[in-house]
């Protein structure tokens, strides 16, 4: 073992021997976060005075928030634009009844972005409001006494970033620079301050940065000290936040098993003041953020709206306007909003979208329903009133019976001109169909025997986001879920699979809602019988690519290696690497970010399961058939990753495709070992007798978890249902 593979050793060794659970100290903490769905993040610092512009030139390139940057502006230059900023009509109290008549939470503002420039004053560094500017006056302190008043949370944004300060890395390409050693410590001093001068916060906005995995484990240590009711965001790094901080603007059509906040700009261009932004219709505006308000919060998140006040401190009328009409919808429709539960269906509805309480369902009419009728299907309980928020005296018929619910559309409802909330209210609650159901009719002796198996192939997946950084960011599994749905009554013995990979991990399993943890040890042994023979054709590599560790860049099924690789970015070239075998390790040289391909064909004269061992570097995406297998990064930063995956092989021709992200290695080591032994192991779980025609819920999660954020790696799991 290296001296580095030793240090990351030890690293993990000292993370998994001090987890603890990611959650708040306090539950009612993290329930009270989530409840707010709707807050005003506010980008506001000196770039705010140049508004986009720099010698008179408007800098489209990049957000006008990073116009240093964009710019080009060299760093004693900027630091003069401080002497501008006198914000003559800043007004805290005027930006909190703004926000408060806009239906919003809580407040997020920049207590520094990247460009170094502290809203607050601070002993770390001259350049800051109080000191640097004819201002002089505290806007972190300001706006924080103001939401105290007015009965709002206050949160901060802090950027791990600081081009400002000397001992951190320059400006580059990338958001996710090397935070260095001293500018850890630096920007700690003033994370002290912020948690320690302006009272309550409620959750602290990092933002991009890369640091080693023990230095976001002590900010986030230094945070729950400080104040344990604090929620960290993600962007924290190396999964260390409390919630999911998606990616700007990006409202997710899938389940996440985590709190999450979506953050959104009112322009795509920019967050901060852009002074000769085409901001277009207001009613097309205010129709496009209420449209993502309600369904951020119908998936389950909190809406993280943002304005950029102009350099003297005024909001933007366009901005304010739209504010105010989103607040007047939410006069009449909050109930429908602050405090509920998720969309509990798994269906998407073309009409619009739901939100939930006990007892109740909300219905956001966004879309003409087809027939003007809306169908829950599968919806039981008993209806106790029916109507449209904010209206009295609106009768709304409807029918039900065993197959749903179906409801006739009020002729007063025209989501073209306005959206309207349907509420249902239930006597004594209400059921939906569970998530996944999947028939259980005929059972497995053996893994290989057909028959029902439930595995990551067909899974419900609850998601989060997990990654060193903000660039190396992917999609992670946290959580797989499924509802079984006997045919008919009977005993079954579940029998969970596994492979040497998985030796040693312990999952939570549930098992017809009990849950309890299991270790993959004292398994028996089960060789994977070869059915037919397998031919394995030549390795391809393609070229280069910048690119991140999610997805590919053209089509991953039916490739045609002598072909290029359509992609929406660019075409990839693949060459056949006729010296290459299988059950060898090759290093390429690497650039930082970037990734290669490799492409193998298998011909397979029948189906059969076949164990191949895959060597990485950094991140890797591992897919058979355009089916995905396998995706994480490396947090750990080890030399090398060895992946043992099981590849569902069909008869024919199969093409196993692997994705080799690099972040911040000078080389990749790759292979495709072949020569695996071909074994499983299996355990035997306790009987479970099964009643015809009622859900019966399985899932699987990590045991303690290093971060609930963590990619779960069970690929190679399978639980089946032998018969008795």
């Amino acid at each position: 073992m290296t001296t580095k593979q030793k240090s990351g050793f030890l690293l993990l060794l000292l993370l998994l021997c001090s987890s603890v659970s990611f959650s708040q100290h306090d539950p009612k903490a993290l329930k009270a976060w989530q409840d707010q769905k709707y807050s005003m993040f506010i980008h506001y610092g000196i770039y705010s005075v140049l508004g986009g512009v720099w010698e008179g030139k408007e800098i489209s390139k990049g957000l006008s928030e990073q116009i240093q940057a964009h710019a080009g502006i060299y760093s004693d230059t900027y630091a003069g634009v401080a002497k501008r900023f006198n914000p003559k009509d800043w007004n805290a109290d005027s930006i909190v009844s703004l926000a408060k008549k806009a239906g919003m939470r809580s407040i997020v503002i920049t207590s520094k972005h990247h460009d170094g420039f502290c809203m607050f004053k601070t002993a770390t560094t001259d350049f800051n409001v109080v000191d640097a500017t004819p201002f002089k006056r505290d806007i972190v302190k300001e706006l924080s006494e103001a939401c105290k008043r007015a009965g709002l949370r206050f949160g901060l944004y802090f950027s791990l970033i600081d081009w400002h300060y000397p001992q951190a890395s320059p400006i580059s390409s990338s958001n996710s620079d090397y935070i260095t050693p001293e500018h850890v410590q630096y920007n700690k001093k003033q994370i002290t301050e912020l948690l320690s001068n302006y009272g309550p916060i409620s959750e602290l906005w990092f933002d991009m940065g890369s640091q080693n995995a023990s230095e976001s484990k002590e900010l986030r240590d230094l945070v729950h000290k400080l104040q344990p009711d604090c929620m960290i965001g993600s962007r924290i790094g190396n999964d260390m936040g409390d919630f999911n901080v998606m990616g700007d603007n990006q409202e997710p059509d899938y389940a996440i098993g985590v709190p999450w906040q979506s953050p959104a700009s009112f322009f795509d261009d920019t967050w901060s003041y852009r002074s000769w932004q085409d901001r277009g219709s207001e009613a097309l505006k205010t129709k496009e953020k209420l449209t993502s308000l309600i369904r951020v919060v119908s998936r389950g998140g909190n809406f993280l709206l943002n304005i950029g006040p102009k350099g003297e401190g005024s909001v933007v009328g366009f901005e304010k306007d739209i504010l105010l009409n989103i607040g007047k919808w939410l006069d009449k429709n909050g109930e429908a909003i602050y405090g509920t539960d998720a969309d509990p269906f798994h269906v998407a509805f073309k009409w619009g979208s739901l939100t939930a309480k006990p007892n109740k369902l909300y219905l956001h009419v966004m879309s003409n329903p087809e027939n003007g009728q809306i169908i829950l299907p599968g919806l039981k309980g008993k209806i106790k009133s029916i109507g449209v928020l904010g209206e009295k005296y609106q009768k709304i018929s409807f029918t039900q019976n065993d197959q749903g619910v179906k409801i006739k559309i009020p002729s007063g409802i025209n989501p073209d001109q306005e959206f309207k909330v349907i509420r249902l209210t239930f006597a004594n609650g209400y059921t939906v169909p569970p998530a996944n159901v999947i028939p259980l009719s005929d059972a497995a002796h053996n893994l290989l025997a057909g028959g029902l198996n439930l595995n990551s192939q067909n899974a419900f997946k609850h998601y989060s986001s997990s990654g060193v950084d903000y660039n190396t960011r992917f999609q992670s599994t946290i959580k797989e879920s499924w509802t079984l749905q006997p045919l008919q009554n009977g005993n079954y013995t579940p029998v969970i699979y596994y492979s040497a990979q998985e030796k040693g991990k312990t999952i939570d399993l549930e098992l017809n809602g009990k849950v309890s943890p299991l270790t993959f040890t004292d398994g028996k042994t089960e060789a994977i019988k070869q059915n037919g023979n397998l031919t394995w054709g030549p390795i391809y590599l393609s070229d280069a690519l910048e690119t991140g560790i999610e997805g590919f860049p053209g089509d991953p099924k039916n490739i045609d290696p002598t072909q290029p690789w359509a992609g929406k970015r660019k075409a990839l070239n693949w060459t056949k690497k006729t010296g290459w075998k299988n059950n060898e390790k090759y290093t390429l040289e690497a650039d930082p970010s970037t990734a290669v391909y490799l492409l193998q064909e298998i011909n397979a004269t029948e189906d059969q399961p076949f164990l191949v061992g895959i060597t990485s570097t950094d991140g890797v995406l591992i897919t058979l058939n355009g089916l995905e297998l396998a995706k994480h990064n490396n947090p750990f930063k080890e030399n090398q990753s060895n992946e043992l995956i099981l590849l569902p092989l069909k008869k024919g021709k199969n093409q196993l495709l692997v994705k080799l992200y690099n972040g911040y290695q000078k080389k990749i080591d790759l292979g495709i070992d072949n020569s695996q032994t071909q074994e499983l192991y299996y355990k035997n779980l306790p009987d479970i007798s099964f009643e015809k025609g009622r859900y019966y819920p399985f899932s699987w999660q990590l045991n303690k978890p290093l971060s609930p954020h963590s990619t779960l790696r069970l690929s190679n799991v399978t639980l089946l249902f032998s018969g008795k």
